[in-house]
């Protein structure tokens, strides 16, 4: 049978670029569709404008701190509004990028909601194209969770970049990495913040010192954590918004907050009317099921990224993608490796982590492990004379003495991090660790004169 394309894609997100680029690299005849922006999650609402937020929430420390190194920094002030048009601006500058991209590729884009038809199928509005195979890269989304009364009041990460005017006061409903960082993010610019969590830490599934660590620095740099298992509720007052927060012991607590109260409770797969019942296409748990080459059940289509909720971080995706264009048109077949991922939380202080956590490590290696901590003020502290600390900690199997997992909290964690992540890809051992000389003098040379 004829098709349209070789290969059809369904979302032009990181992933979905990526992979119809490589695709068309080989000469394969690739097209996609997007609804929406192009770049996805990451570039419109995600990783890079949140990025620029975190920078700009720097600066105020950076002016106080300046004073111990001798400089007299005048009266500053900060708008709001300068800022959310300049990240607004860059994000439609690479959106420019995405679309040249795609062009230099001769990837043929389609504007409109992608939708299956039949397994060979996909309409767009009032056109159908078919193609040999297809691929799901449509994302995920974020939830509002419809137990907490009121939320349709609450805006989303998605909205949060948006916002005309800085929240004077905002609660964050959530303690995972988006939660954090928005936290951060608005305390550095000056809102009033409480962050709202169900479990006695931020972060779960971070490694317990990075949690403690990070929470215990967000709460001395003013923001207000609350543990709350009970429901909470969201009520919208003319005087802005009552969050109803109830106490362990029965009483209750009401904070308002501004119209911007934000919800980080998660994300799920964006696959709403995505035509799926159409295809032998399996969703489990409310993701599409795909196998180690990220195939359906329907044997020629695929999905990567997001919407199959396994590591939902933007290079993951554009390697899954990437992959699977080897495999299919690059003749070079190989498969997505998931272990040894790092990642970073953009917190203040920031966070970063390759490997696996002391738990994950004491399960599966038992007493061979041993863990190596240090905690120490870095020097560019010293002279405003702060008492910022940084956390290095490196996790070892003794019986083979390979550092197992990484992770650190304090400045430029994700750059310092993304090196050590290549030695434990590796399989390097603490020896190797010592073996190696440090820069000095510096943070990151901690992590190979740990004793």
């Amino acid at each position: 049978m004829s098709y349209d394309f070789d290969l059809f894609v369904i979302g032009a997100g990181s992933g979905g670029i990526a992979t119809a680029r490589r695709a068309a690299q080989y000469g394969a005849k690739v097209g996609i569709v997007e609804s929406d922006r192009l770049g996805g999650t990451c570039v419109n609402r995600g990783c890079v404008p949140k990025k620029l937020m975190v920078y700009a929430s720097h600066f105020p420390a950076a002016f106080e701190e300046s004073a111990g190194y001798g400089w007299t920094v005048g009266e500053s002030s900060f708008d709001w509004e300068k800022m959310i048009v300049a990240v607004n601006n860059e994000v439609d500058r690479l959106n420019g990028i995405y679309g040249r991209m795609l062009d230099n590729s001769e990837v043929k884009l389609y504007r409109g909601h992608g939708k299956f038809v039949d397994s060979h199928t996909i309409e767009i509005g009032d056109q159908k194209v078919t193609a040999e195979k297809i691929l799901i890269a449509v994302g995920g989304k974020p939830v509002k969770p419809d137990e907490i009364p009121g939320v349709e009041h609450a805006i989303t990460s998605r909205e949060i970049f948006h916002v005309k005017e800085q929240p004077k006061r905002i609660v964050i409903i959530g303690g995972g990495y988006i939660g954090v960082e928005f936290a951060c993010i608005l305390n550095g610019l000056g809102t009033e913040v409480t962050m709202v969590i169900r479990r006695d830490k931020i972060l779960n599934g971070f490694d317990d010192d990075l949690r403690s660590e990070i929470q215990e620095a967000m709460e001395k740099h003013g923001i207000r954590i609350i543990t709350c298992k009970p429901k909470i509720s969201i009520a919208k007052k003319d005087h802005g918004l009552e969050i109803t927060i109830p106490g362990n012991d029965g009483r209750e607590e009401i904070i308002v907050a501004d119209a911007a109260s934000l919800a980080a409770t998660g994300r799920e797969p964006n696959l709403a009317n995505l035509g799926l019942e159409n295809t032998k296409v399996e969703v489990v748990n409310g993701a599409v099921a795909v196998d180690e080459y990220n195939q359906t059940a329907e044997e020629h289509i695929y999905a990567v990224g997001d919407c199959t909720d396994k590591i939902n971080l933007t290079p993951v995706a554009i390697n899954e993608g990437r992959a699977f264009a080897d495999t299919h048109f690059g003749g070079q077949s190989r498969q997505m490796s998931y272990e040894n991922i790092p990642t970073a939380v953009f917190s203040t202080p920031e966070a970063a982590t390759v490997g696996l956590t002391e738990a994950e490590a004491r399960e599966k290696y038992g007493d061979a492990v041993k863990v190596y901590r240090s905690k120490f003020r870095p020097m560019y502290y010293t002279l405003p004379d702060k008492q910022e600390k940084t956390l290095m900690k490196l996790i070892v199997d003794t019986s083979t003495n390979k550092v197992v997992g990484a992770h650190m909290v304090g400045d430029s964690a994700a750059e310092i991090i993304q090196g050590v992540a290549i030695a434990v890809k590796m399989g390097a051992t603490k020896a190797d660790f010592d073996a190696t000389v440090g820069i000095h003098p510096s943070s990151a040379e901690e992590f190979v004169t740990m004793r």
